[in-house]
Order: structure tokens, then sequence, then C-alpha cells
């Protein structure tokens, strides 16, 4: 039987193994000197002053909401276009939550939807504590004009970039806080560097990456200045938060240090698998989002959407199923999954677009080792 073609996967080298066994063979599993060397290099990269590991992008949301006080009482909102974790990491801190459009074109948060959102809420004294711009597919969204929105109605901004690690914005790194005050990314295998599972934050203040290291580890500090408790000697720990236990090992901080010498190459054969695509696709009825000329995509996702409406990609889906080509829907909107519709207060009629790019999108694979074979292969199969 031919091997299926699957819609994203890793790539490991023999390095990243031979980093991985010797960090195995070390003396520390967990917290020892690997995670603080793959923050460093994570910064370097991002060009932000501080990185933060966790054992997921979850827990990395997770802690970025706490982080910025998000508590009952405040509001947070997010893309209505995004994996769930976008919006459950405001739950967890016992937030509401409300959606915003998006451009249909590109996935990415509207910025006319979310200024008149932001009119509507001013007005009803339901303005956010917090905006999480998801870079969808690895483009960046606006986020200059998200950032004068913010200034203007006061709110906080975390950037979840779990697809965009490498992407570029304004010529800049995401993931360099210009335009924020956390950015959070993912190395979920399918993700432009792996760890197995993990993420991470990067900010550029030193108290938010205090709060995010703290929370990652029970809420406990070390440090005499942070605790009002007694300090009975150098073994003296306190906590003085409560938090979770969501650390990275370092094993898998040493895996995520190899894969960060390869971020550029990943990203390179991300976009010329997109480029492929784009020239065998020009005259099919599938057409890929669109991209704003003053970014660079990382690619982690490249999506496509056809006239057709439901009914063109279910038929795609199954005929390239049956071909041994795994597409994927990348997403259906959050306010659709059954806890949040439980809550009875989201309108699928209220987000025109999220409703629009969901009825056709479909994902391709695209990852470093797809090939330029298996790229004809599936753009064919596509245009068929």
């Amino acid at each position: 039987m031919k091997k299926r073609i699957s819609y994203g996967r890793q790539s490991i080298s023999a390095r990243d193994i031979a980093a991985v066994s010797k960090a195995l063979r070390s003396d520390a599993l967990t917290q020892g000197p690997e995670v603080p060397k793959f923050e460093i290099e994570l910064s370097k990269v991002v060009g932000a002053a501080h990185s933060v590991a966790f054992n997921s992008a979850t827990s990395a949301l997770h802690g970025a909401c706490h982080a910025l006080g998000v508590g009952p009482g405040d509001i947070v909102w997010t893309s209505a276009i995004s994996f769930v974790a976008s919006a459950n990491c405001a739950v967890y801190c016992g937030a509401e939550v409300d959606f915003v459009d998006v451009d249909p074109g590109t996935g990415n948060i509207s910025i006319s939807a979310l200024s008149t959102k932001l009119k509507e809420a001013k007005l009803n004294s339901t303005l956010p504590k917090v905006l999480i711009p998801v870079h969808f597919a690895g483009q960046p969204c606006d986020m200059r004009e998200i950032s004068l929105l913010a200034k203007s109605y006061g709110f906080k901004v975390i950037e979840d970039a779990s697809h965009a690690l490498g992407a570029t914005y304004l010529g800049e790194p995401v993931g360099n806080c210009r335009f924020s005050e956390i950015t959070v990314f993912s190395f979920h295998p399918v993700k432009m560097i792996t760890t197995g599972e993990g993420g991470s934050c990067s900010t550029n203040s030193p108290e938010l990456s205090r709060r995010l290291v703290r929370f990652r580890s029970h809420g406990i500090t070390r440090e005499p200045q942070e605790s009002i408790a007694s300090i009975d000697g150098p073994w003296s720990y306190d906590q003085i938060d409560l938090g979770y236990n969501y650390r990275m090992t370092d094993f898998q901080a040493s895996l995520g240090t190899s894969q960060l010498r390869r971020l550029r190459s990943f990203v390179h054969k991300r976009n010329a698998i997109a480029r492929s695509y784009d020239a065998i696709l020009k005259d099919s009825p599938w057409r890929p989002l669109g991209i704003n000329p003053d970014r660079t995509n990382s690619y982690h996702l490249y999506v496509v959407q056809n006239n057709g409406g439901p009914e063109a990609r279910s038929a795609i889906y199954k005929k390239m199923n049956q071909a041994g080509i795994t597409l994927n829907v990348h997403y259906r909107p959050i306010y659709r999954n059954t806890f949040y519709a439980k809550m009875e207060k989201f309108d699928p009629l209220d987000y025109p677009g999220a409703e629009s790019y969901y009825s056709s999108a479909v994902s391709l694979p695209i990852y470093p080792g797809l090939g330029k074979s298996n790229t004809k292969k599936i753009a064919k199969s596509l245009g068929d």
C-alpha cells in the first residue's frame, strides 16, 4: 500500500535526535539548563526581551491571560475562526468570551468588524479587557491597526501566533511584541518547529515574564523580594499565587533548540510549496487565501476555497481521501461548538465573514518534507 499523505507532519533530523539523546543522558530531565537555553534562543529569533516556555500553547494562552489579570467579570474577545484554545484560555480564568468576525478572504480578524464592535461595546459598557487576535494559517493580522484601537479603547493584546513562528509583519518578526503585551507560539508537531507538545509566551515586560514563570510552576517563587513569608534558608520557596504545573521538560526544550536552527529553512520550504500550489491552481475553481504585501506568511496552513460551498468541499474531501491524500478543515467557527452554542448568546448571523469563510474552506497538505511530486499530485487531484 502507498503511504498516505498527511495534511501536516514534523521533520526530525539526526541532529534533533542527538540533542534529545544528550538531554536524556543528562542529570536533569526537567528544571535543568535546556529550557532556559531554548528560551534565550527563541527570544533572539523573535526579537523579544523575554520568552517563557510552556508545555503547550494552550497553557501558554492560559498563562498570558492570567499574567494580564483576566478574571471573573472581565471580557475577552478573540477571532471567530481559530482552534478552541484561543477562547478557552479566557474561560479558564473565569472571564466571558466574545468573538470578532473575520475577513473571509484571509481568515484573520476584520479590522472594520473589530472597529464597529468596539464602538458598540463602548456604548454598552462591554469593552474587552483583552483581545486575542489570531495570526491565521501563518499570516499576521494587521497589528498596527489593532494596536491603535487598543490604545483608543484601553484593552490589552495577546497575539495568538501559534501558526506564525517565522512570519514577519512590517519587516519585523512576529513575536517581538511591538504591538502587543504578549505573543503565544505553539510547538505541536504540525507547527513550524516542534518540541513534541509545547508552547511559549514572548514579552518585553520583565513583570509579565515573572508572572508567567510563576504561573507555569505552581505560583511558586524563590525570590525573597517577591515573598512576604520568612525565608528560612537557600532551600526555601514560597507559593505567592495560584499556578499550575505547565513546565516544559528539558528533553523537549533540547529538541526545540535544535529545531530553531532550521526554522528559516522550514519556512522557506513551506513558502515554496505554497507558490507551487498557487501556480498549479491558478486556473482551477479553488482559490487560496489572500496575502497582504506588508507581511510574510509562515504557511502553517495552505487553505483554499471554492464558490461551490460545502458541497464542493465534501466532494473533494471524499475524492482526495480515496486517493490517499488527507485534507483538513481549519476551522469551524468556535461559537458553533456545543460548549459555546449552549451559552445561547452567539448568533451566526453576527459573523457573516466567519460563516462565508467556513462554508468552503479546506486545508491542503503542507510541510517541509512534502516534496514536489506530492505537491503536484495534490494540486492535480484537486483540479481534476
